[in-house]
């Protein structure tokens, strides 16, 4: 008998790590972000002017249970978000293309040629626009996404198109490696 209560209780205690839901951002048919219970979200609520910081609890089908709050998708009116896009990586191949650009054209002319170290005007030009051009694509970041008929959100379980299992490796898994 405590055989069988022991798997009963081992099966329903493991069922939820199974089929853990998850909130997904969807642009298109692209994911913009994952989000799994326990992580932090910041967002915008349509009748609010202040941002709204906690954590997801838990999944419902329509709405997101915060620490304190549970929130329908429809209220929500932005989610705020680090995303890098191509712009930014981009602007950062420009900044270290120019800066290397002028130390491989230093190096050229100093050793190589045997001349003083000098800054040809034109080649400057160049590298310092490409560096120029490179700096405001870095920082210039887009922090939120208005959610809407372009941006929706989705809870997804395993077996949709969209889930991904957690490869987050959490506090406990790596004492036990």
């Amino acid at each position: 008998m405590k055989a069988l209560t022991s798997a009963l209780l081992i099966l329903i205690v493991a069922a939820p790590l199974v089929a853990q839901k998850q909130l997904v951002l969807l642009r298109r048919e692209d994911v913009m972000l994952r989000l799994y219970p326990g992580d932090e979200i910041v967002l915008k609520l349509k009748d609010s002017k202040s941002l709204k910081r906690s954590y997801v609890n838990n999944l419902l089908e329509n709405a997101v249970v915060l620490h304190r709050d549970t929130v329908p998708f429809n209220r929500i009116d932005r989610i705020y978000f680090p995303h890098p896009t191509r712009l930014v990586k981009v602007g950062a191949l420009l900044v270290v293309g120019g800066g290397m650009l002028l130390v491989v054209d230093q190096v050229n002319n100093s050793l190589i040629h045997g001349n003083e170290v000098s800054f040809d005007e034109d080649f400057t030009k160049t590298t310092l626009g490409m560096i120029g051009l490179g700096l405001p694509m870095i920082f210039i970041r887009k922090k939120s996404e208005k959610v809407n008929y372009r941006h929706r959100l989705l809870v997804v379980t395993k077996g949709s198109i969209f889930y991904k299992p957690d490869t987050r490796k959490q506090d406990w898994q790596i004492d036990n490696d």
